[in-house]
Protein backbone atom coordinates (compact mmCIF):
# COMPACT_ATOMS: atom_id res chain seq x y z
CA UNK A 1 0.00 0.00 0.00
CA UNK A 2 1.51 3.83 -0.99
CA UNK A 3 2.06 5.51 2.05
CA UNK A 4 0.92 9.31 2.06
CA UNK A 5 3.97 12.35 1.06
CA UNK A 6 5.24 14.69 2.98
CA UNK A 7 7.15 18.08 2.18
CA UNK A 8 10.40 18.95 3.24
CA UNK A 9 10.25 22.31 3.62
CA UNK A 10 7.70 25.27 3.87
CA UNK A 11 5.86 26.76 0.53
CA UNK A 12 3.74 29.69 -0.48
CA UNK A 13 1.03 30.45 -2.33
CA UNK A 14 -1.14 33.65 -2.95
CA UNK A 15 -4.35 33.50 -4.85
CA UNK A 16 -6.16 37.03 -5.06
CA UNK A 17 -10.22 36.85 -5.79
CA UNK A 18 -12.31 40.02 -6.27
CA UNK A 19 -9.47 41.83 -4.18
CA UNK A 20 -9.74 39.34 -1.46
CA UNK A 21 -6.34 37.47 -0.98
CA UNK A 22 -5.30 34.24 -0.14
CA UNK A 23 -2.18 33.83 0.99
CA UNK A 24 -1.81 29.99 1.78
CA UNK A 25 1.11 28.54 3.95
CA UNK A 26 2.47 24.68 3.57
CA UNK A 27 4.56 23.37 6.67
CA UNK A 28 5.98 19.96 7.70
CA UNK A 29 4.27 19.42 11.44
CA UNK A 30 5.29 15.60 12.63
CA UNK A 31 2.86 16.65 15.93
CA UNK A 32 -0.45 19.14 16.75
CA UNK A 33 1.95 20.79 18.92
CA UNK A 34 4.40 21.52 16.01
CA UNK A 35 1.50 22.78 13.93
CA UNK A 36 0.10 24.63 16.69
CA UNK A 37 3.42 26.31 16.63
CA UNK A 38 3.36 27.37 12.78
CA UNK A 39 -0.20 28.76 13.49
CA UNK A 40 0.72 30.95 16.03
CA UNK A 41 3.99 32.14 14.45
CA UNK A 42 1.40 32.76 11.03
CA UNK A 43 -0.68 34.77 13.43
CA UNK A 44 1.84 36.70 14.77
CA UNK A 45 3.19 37.34 11.26
CA UNK A 46 0.26 38.48 9.53
CA UNK A 47 -1.76 40.12 12.80
CA UNK A 48 -3.61 42.43 10.78
CA UNK A 49 -5.61 39.76 8.60
CA UNK A 50 -9.16 38.97 9.08
CA UNK A 51 -9.17 35.25 9.21
CA UNK A 52 -6.34 32.62 9.80
CA UNK A 53 -8.39 28.77 8.59
CA UNK A 54 -6.33 25.63 9.22
CA UNK A 55 -6.41 21.81 8.11
CA UNK A 56 -3.94 19.92 9.02
CA UNK A 57 -3.34 16.06 8.60
CA UNK A 58 -0.65 13.76 10.86
CA UNK A 59 0.39 10.13 11.10
CA UNK A 60 2.45 7.68 8.88
CA UNK A 61 -1.26 6.61 7.59
CA UNK A 62 -2.88 10.24 7.64
CA UNK A 63 -4.78 9.09 10.67
CA UNK A 64 -5.00 12.36 12.32
CA UNK A 65 -7.00 15.54 10.93
CA UNK A 66 -8.26 19.01 12.41
CA UNK A 67 -9.15 22.20 10.73
CA UNK A 68 -10.67 25.00 11.63
CA UNK A 69 -13.11 28.07 9.37
CA UNK A 70 -11.52 30.34 12.32
CA UNK A 71 -14.57 32.74 11.80
CA UNK A 72 -15.54 31.92 8.28
CA UNK A 73 -19.60 30.95 7.04
CA UNK A 74 -19.32 27.32 8.73
CA UNK A 75 -17.57 24.80 6.66
CA UNK A 76 -16.87 27.14 3.74
CA UNK A 77 -12.39 26.77 4.66
CA UNK A 78 -10.94 24.28 7.05
CA UNK A 79 -12.94 21.14 6.10
CA UNK A 80 -12.73 22.28 2.09
CA UNK A 81 -9.17 23.10 2.61
CA UNK A 82 -8.22 19.22 4.62
CA UNK A 83 -10.45 17.74 1.88
CA UNK A 84 -7.71 18.87 -0.99
CA UNK A 85 -5.34 17.75 1.63
CA UNK A 86 -6.42 14.15 1.89
CA UNK A 87 -7.08 13.64 -2.00
CA UNK A 88 -3.70 14.96 -2.50
CA UNK A 89 -2.43 12.42 -0.68
CA UNK A 90 -0.29 14.20 1.62
CA UNK A 91 0.40 14.39 5.67
CA UNK A 92 2.60 15.20 8.67
CA UNK A 93 1.77 19.13 7.23
CA UNK A 94 -0.23 22.01 8.27
CA UNK A 95 -1.72 24.11 6.16
CA UNK A 96 -2.71 27.79 6.76
CA UNK A 97 -4.49 30.52 4.47
CA UNK A 98 -4.97 33.85 5.68
CA UNK A 99 -7.50 36.21 4.00
CA UNK A 100 -7.07 39.81 3.61
CA UNK A 101 -10.54 40.71 2.64
CA UNK A 102 -11.11 42.66 -0.25
CA UNK A 103 -14.46 44.31 0.12
CA UNK A 104 -16.39 42.08 -2.36
CA UNK A 105 -18.68 39.03 -0.12
CA UNK A 106 -17.88 35.79 -2.05
CA UNK A 107 -20.15 33.89 -0.58
CA UNK A 108 -20.53 30.42 0.85
CA UNK A 109 -19.13 28.61 -2.80
CA UNK A 110 -16.86 31.43 -3.60
CA UNK A 111 -15.39 30.83 -0.21
CA UNK A 112 -15.23 26.98 -0.54
CA UNK A 113 -13.25 27.24 -4.08
CA UNK A 114 -11.13 30.44 -2.70
CA UNK A 115 -9.50 28.34 0.07
CA UNK A 116 -9.62 25.01 -1.79
CA UNK A 117 -7.85 26.74 -4.67
CA UNK A 118 -5.04 28.21 -2.35
CA UNK A 119 -4.20 24.96 -0.73
CA UNK A 120 -4.38 23.51 -4.11
CA UNK A 121 -2.11 26.03 -5.62
CA UNK A 122 0.49 25.41 -2.76
CA UNK A 123 0.41 22.01 -2.98
CA UNK A 124 1.39 22.53 -6.64
CA UNK A 125 3.90 25.06 -5.88
CA UNK A 126 5.19 21.97 -3.37
CA UNK A 127 5.43 19.87 -6.95
CA UNK A 128 6.71 22.07 -8.74
CA UNK A 129 9.54 23.02 -7.04
CA UNK A 130 11.16 19.68 -5.49
CA UNK A 131 9.32 19.86 -2.04
CA UNK A 132 7.06 17.03 -2.27
CA UNK A 133 8.79 14.14 -0.30
CA UNK A 134 7.68 10.44 -1.72
CA UNK A 135 7.28 7.89 1.53
CA UNK A 136 7.87 4.69 1.33
CA UNK A 137 8.81 1.45 3.83
CA UNK A 138 12.17 0.12 2.90
CA UNK A 139 14.39 -2.27 4.70
CA UNK A 140 17.42 -2.15 5.83
CA UNK A 141 20.00 -4.31 4.40
CA UNK A 142 23.57 -4.85 5.18
CA UNK A 143 26.67 -6.75 3.13
CA UNK A 144 29.19 -7.40 5.25
CA UNK A 145 32.76 -7.27 3.02
CA UNK A 146 36.22 -7.70 3.43
CA UNK A 147 38.33 -4.30 3.24
CA UNK A 148 39.53 -4.94 0.02
CA UNK A 149 36.66 -6.08 -1.92
CA UNK A 150 34.51 -3.47 -0.25
CA UNK A 151 35.49 -0.72 -3.09
CA UNK A 152 33.97 -3.07 -5.80
CA UNK A 153 31.07 -4.27 -4.05
CA UNK A 154 30.83 -0.88 -3.01
CA UNK A 155 29.96 0.12 -6.55
CA UNK A 156 27.86 -2.66 -7.62
CA UNK A 157 25.84 -2.34 -4.87
CA UNK A 158 25.05 1.38 -5.69
CA UNK A 159 24.52 0.71 -9.65
CA UNK A 160 21.98 -1.86 -8.32
CA UNK A 161 20.13 0.81 -6.08
CA UNK A 162 19.71 3.09 -8.38
CA UNK A 163 17.81 1.14 -10.47
CA UNK A 164 15.51 -1.19 -7.87
CA UNK A 165 14.44 2.28 -6.03
CA UNK A 166 16.44 1.71 -3.04
CA UNK A 167 18.80 3.95 -0.91
CA UNK A 168 22.51 4.08 0.02
CA UNK A 169 23.71 4.93 3.16
CA UNK A 170 26.79 5.50 4.72
CA UNK A 171 28.72 2.57 5.19
CA UNK A 172 30.82 1.79 8.65
CA UNK A 173 33.86 -0.50 9.02
CA UNK A 174 35.40 -2.09 11.81
CA UNK A 175 37.34 -5.52 10.79
CA UNK A 176 35.08 -5.66 7.52
CA UNK A 177 33.22 -2.70 5.59
CA UNK A 178 29.52 -3.03 5.99
CA UNK A 179 27.91 -1.31 3.02
CA UNK A 180 23.67 -0.61 3.91
CA UNK A 181 21.32 0.00 1.84
CA UNK A 182 17.37 0.72 1.93
CA UNK A 183 15.80 -1.91 -0.54
CA UNK A 184 11.97 -1.88 -0.92
CA UNK A 185 10.48 -5.90 0.23
CA UNK A 186 9.59 -6.80 -3.10
CA UNK A 187 13.63 -6.52 -4.10
CA UNK A 188 15.11 -8.60 -1.38
CA UNK A 189 15.52 -11.47 -3.53
CA UNK A 190 16.86 -9.75 -6.49
CA UNK A 191 19.27 -8.19 -4.30
CA UNK A 192 20.20 -11.15 -3.00
CA UNK A 193 21.20 -13.09 -6.15
CA UNK A 194 22.94 -10.24 -7.47
CA UNK A 195 24.79 -9.71 -4.73
CA UNK A 196 26.06 -13.76 -4.37
CA UNK A 197 26.48 -13.69 -8.69
CA UNK A 198 28.74 -10.58 -8.21
CA UNK A 199 30.90 -12.67 -5.23
CA UNK A 200 30.83 -15.63 -6.49
CA UNK A 201 28.50 -16.42 -3.72
CA UNK A 202 31.15 -15.14 -0.71
CA UNK A 203 28.48 -12.51 0.49
CA UNK A 204 25.07 -12.51 1.57
CA UNK A 205 23.04 -9.57 2.53
CA UNK A 206 21.58 -9.49 6.25
CA UNK A 207 17.98 -8.29 6.14
CA UNK A 208 16.86 -5.85 9.14
CA UNK A 209 13.91 -3.85 10.47
CA UNK A 210 11.57 -2.03 7.97
CA UNK A 211 11.01 1.79 7.98
CA UNK A 212 9.04 4.83 6.61
CA UNK A 213 12.00 6.64 4.49
CA UNK A 214 11.27 10.10 2.65
CA UNK A 215 12.42 10.23 -0.86
CA UNK A 216 12.21 13.26 -2.81
CA UNK A 217 10.70 13.42 -5.27
CA UNK A 218 11.50 15.75 -8.75
CA UNK A 219 11.02 18.88 -9.36
CA UNK A 220 8.16 19.39 -12.10
CA UNK A 221 8.22 21.96 -14.86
Amino acid sequence: MDLPSTIARPVDHELVIKKSRFLAHLAPAGSVAEADAVIARRRKELWDARHHCVAMVLGIHADQARSSDDGEPGGTAGVPMLEVLRHRGVTDLVAVVTRYFGGVKLGAGGLVRAYSGAVAGALDVAAASGALLRRELLHEVTVDVPHGDAGRIDNVLRDWASSHGSVVEPPAYDAVAHLRLLVPGDELDTLSADVAAASAGALSPAVGDARVVNVPTPARS
